[in-house]
């Protein structure tokens, strides 16, 4: 196990986190995972002991008890890397249902192996999300969709809220200082069929600054959105 076991037992503790031992054990084998596989393909700079407890595991779960997450709820994460922050979140509340979204063929082979290693059930997709969210079969179908720091806030809500039925959530995870970020992105919030209702401040462990945005799915997103990569890079709403 390269995460010290009763250091991070106690961070979240402080923090008003119970992690039971079985979890702690798969977030162990996670992170054992997650080196061995880095050596073949680049799924993260960070790859120390501290820097995966802190930036990778609390930095994804911590943000979700911020929130209502109701039981059984689903939950896609858009742009889902090496799995944050879906992966860990799932491992702490076993409960919810995840889908991995990524463009990367080799991240999806990772994280469908860590899927199976350690039961998390979750449906991995190699799509674009700006693709996937035109499909009826994922269009408006989650309780929350997420994203970390992948993108602006409206270019994020482009691509995540048209996989958000109405009456969810799209949970942005995003760094210290993000007031201009989420003001720019209040026209696209709009258009899109969202309404932000919550902002949160806090700080990691090791003192790095991060920002929870909470969106609601006020009303369906119109057919043309998300619009093609291209559309979006060029222009953001």
């Amino acid at each position: 196990m390269i995460i010290e076991s009763d250091k991070f037992i106690k961070m979240f503790a402080d923090a008003g986190i119970e992690i039971t031992d079985e979890q702690m054990y798969r977030l162990g084998m996670y992170s054992e995972m997650l080196v061995q596989w880095n050596e073949k393909i680049n799924l993260t700079a960070i790859t120390d002991p501290e820097g995966i407890s802190v930036k990778h595991f609390f930095d994804s779960i911590y943000p979700f008890s911020l929130v209502d997450l109701p039981k059984g709820s689903t939950l896609i994460d858009v742009g889902t890397g090496a799995g944050f922050p879906s992966c860990p979140v799932k491992i702490w509340r076993g409960d919810i249902k995840i889908t991995l979204l990524d463009s990367l063929q080799k991240r999806i082979t990772f994280l469908a192996q860590l899927s199976d290693s350690l039961s998390l059930g979750a449906t991995c997709i190699h799509s674009r999300a700006e693709d996937l969210g035109k499909s009826a079969e994922f269009r408006e179908k989650f309780d929350f969709a997420t994203a970390r720091a992948v993108a602006n806030l409206a270019d994020l809500c482009e691509y995540c809220l048209p996989f958000v039925k109405v009456g969810g959530k799209f949970l942005a995870l995003k760094g210290s200082g993000a007031d201009e970020e989420i003001k720019q992105a209040k026209d696209a919030v709009k258009l899109l069929g969202g309404k932000i209702t919550q902002t949160t401040e806090y700080t990691l462990p090791n003192g790095d600054g991060r920002t929870l945005v909470v969106i609601d799915k006020v009303s369906a997103t119109p057919d043309k959105y998300p619009r093609t990569s291209a559309q979006i890079k060029k222009k953001s709403l």
